[in-house]
């Protein structure tokens, strides 16, 4: 009773949070249903991430519940609807399950321990059916109707979950977009407002974004919601500069620092930029990096969300601007900035800052050797033994792009090709394709290319080049990849007993190209190898099927050249 009196009070608290959004600032552009969907989790909600929080590569697609640091919470369906999807990832959501809805959205569960058993049933089979634990499928929408509540699955730590927690979803059935979940009703107590660590200047002058973009960051102090700078002055900018700003926030229920719902920019009293953490695509969240200051984040790892939009950044994350944040001044008096940043429950942080149009040290015009590649159009790049591709949109601004050819290094099969540098993003890929030394011979499908920054990057021969789609530029060069996998056993012994134990554990890996699948047979007949993404062991859960005696083992594990390793084995139950 006291836990139902203590959910019941949290549930309260968090729908009075939502009313806060009556208040004048950036609001949702669309109004969502409330008190249809249900937490899912009989837990006070408390969260470890939040929407649209910035993550590595991304943007953070839902809401990260809490399970005290367990698993095996139950997990129940947020509302009536049926199964739609079972996924299991190696990373990722590690095992997640999707439940579409009759009124448009469909809800997500992540990391989960482990499925209801009828769910699981059809697991099993599908995984048996195609030989393999990955598997991504969509039962039939009348095999498994939910009713709200009820238990579909239990909590836990699959995939590329940090620790044990309930990833949750909402998506829009239709476009597939994730929405807040918080917009619908299902909110954390939070009364805490966002917390504002500094402020950026970039002046841009007329030139590109880049490493080499000209930029000021100054601290700012304060709480409560009220912020200023740590050293108060009239901040000079150029003839076209943007801001930056450092942010994060917290709420009640937590001590994690989670992302801010909006971040305003206002010039002179008018708003000139809105960042707003309603819903995005999943095609587009690689477009973080035209958010984050990229190279700042990569060089220091820290976070400057960049308050200015980047021509060739289309994510829906951007409500309104002016100029894309833009700012030009023509005058030479003091211009007042605003920054209000709120968190879902519409508590409010603010900076106010001073600017002037002054003297800034002008970027330098791009060297001699630069290629401007322009974002929207199609650029092909070719050099002797060396064609690159970059499809319009893939990168988010211009680019005065860099090119050298460097010697070959011992064990290539080309000259080294150094395109630009891995601190400008690239959206999804470019297309990179080289010509192998007459060496190469008839290696040419054990070749991959190689990125000095990223490993390799794959590759398959065709028109007499190795070609290949990084998703970085970067120092390439093509590798051959020989060498079969590495299959080493952790707790088996050829001809031992595996009598009272509950896995059979193996170590695989591969030294360039990756692997690309593992089978395991016993007695001639395939079983379940499930991979695990953080410890990299690969294990076989006894499920009390098979029979006391000896039994023989046979394990293959292939990499994406197809080169194969064997591990056979006799043991005893």
């Amino acid at each position: 009773m006291a836990f139902k009196r203590l959910f019941l009070a949290a549930l309260a608290f968090s729908i009075l949070s939502f009313s806060a959004f009556a208040q004048p600032g950036p609001a949702p552009a669309r109004q969502y249903p409330q008190n249809i969907f249900r937490y899912p989790l009989d837990l006070p909600p408390s969260t470890a991430g939040g929407f649209a929080e910035l993550r590595s590569n991304h943007f953070h697609s839902g809401l990260d519940f809490r399970t005290n640091q367990r698993e095996g919470y139950p997990v129940h369906a947020a509302y009536d609807g049926y199964v739609s999807r079972i996924r299991v990832q190696f990373g990722g959501f590690g095992n997640a399950l999707y439940i579409t809805h009759p009124n448009g959205f469909t809800s997500v569960y992540g990391h989960l321990q482990r499925f209801s058993p009828e769910i699981l049933q059809a697991l099993r089979a599908e995984q048996k059916r195609q030989q393999k634990d990955v598997v991504d499928f969509s039962p039939n929408p009348l095999q498994f109707p939910v009713y709200k509540g009820q238990i579909v699955a239990w909590s836990g730590n699959t995939g590329g979950s940090a620790g044990p927690h309930l990833h949750f979803e909402l998506r829009d059935s239709e476009t597939e977009q994730t929405i807040n979940p918080q917009l619908f009703g299902l909110t954390i107590p939070d009364r805490v407002p966002p917390t504002i660590m500094s402020v950026a200047v970039y002046h841009l002058n007329g030139a590109p974004f880049s490493e080499k973009t000209e930029k000021a960051i100054f601290q700012v102090t304060g709480a409560g919601g009220n912020y200023h700078p740590v050293h108060p002055s009239v901040l000079e900018i150029g003839e076209e500069a943007a801001m930056g700003i450092a942010v994060n926030d917290m709420n009640s229920a937590s001590a994690n620092r989670n992302g801010a719902f909006s971040i305003q920019l206002l010039l002179d009293g008018k708003s000139i930029y809105t960042f707003m953490a309603e819903r995005f695509a999943f095609d587009q969240t690689h477009a973080i990096n035209a958010y984050i200051d990229y190279p700042l984040f990569l060089s220091s790892g820290r976070w400057i969300q960049k308050c200015f939009i980047l021509p060739g950044s289309r994510i829906t994350v951007y409500p309104q601007s002016v100029n894309r944040g833009l700012i030009k001044l023509t005058d030479d008096e003091v211009h007042d900035l605003q920054y209000v940043v709120k968190d879902v429950a519409g508590n409010t942080s603010m900076v106010n800052l001073k600017i002037k149009r002054g003297l800034v040290k002008a970027e330098m015009p791009p060297g001699a050797g630069t290629t401007r590649v322009n974002y929207n159009q199609t650029t092909v790049f070719t050099r002797d033994k060396l064609k690159l591709t970059i499809n319009p949109y893939n990168l988010y601004d211009n680019l005065d792009m860099t090119f050298t050819e460097l010697p070959k290094r011992p064990g290539a099969y080309s000259a080294v090709y150094k395109i630009h540098n891995h601190l400008t993003p690239i959206h999804d890929s470019i297309n990179v394709w080289i010509k192998p030394d007459s060496t190469l011979g008839n290696l040419v499908n054990k070749a991959v290319i190689y990125n000095t920054y990223r490993g390799s990057v794959g590759g398959v021969y065709e028109d007499g080049y190795i070609k290949s789609a990084p998703r970085d530029f970067g120092e390439f060069y093509i590798r051959v990849d020989t060498i079969p996998p590495t299959i080493r056993p952790v707790n088996l012994v050829n001809g031992g007993s595996m009598a009272g134990k509950s896995k059979m554990t193996f170590r695989i890996g591969d030294n360039l190209s990756g692997i690309k699948s593992y089978l395991a047979k016993i007695d001639g007949e395939w079983v379940l190898f499930e991979w695990d993404f953080k410890t990299k062991l690969l294990n076989h859960t006894f499920d009390g099927t098979l029979s006391s005696g000896k039994h023989s083992l046979e394990l293959t594990v292939t990499d994406n050249k197809d080169n194969t390793a064997q591990y056979n084995a006799t043991f005893y139950r």
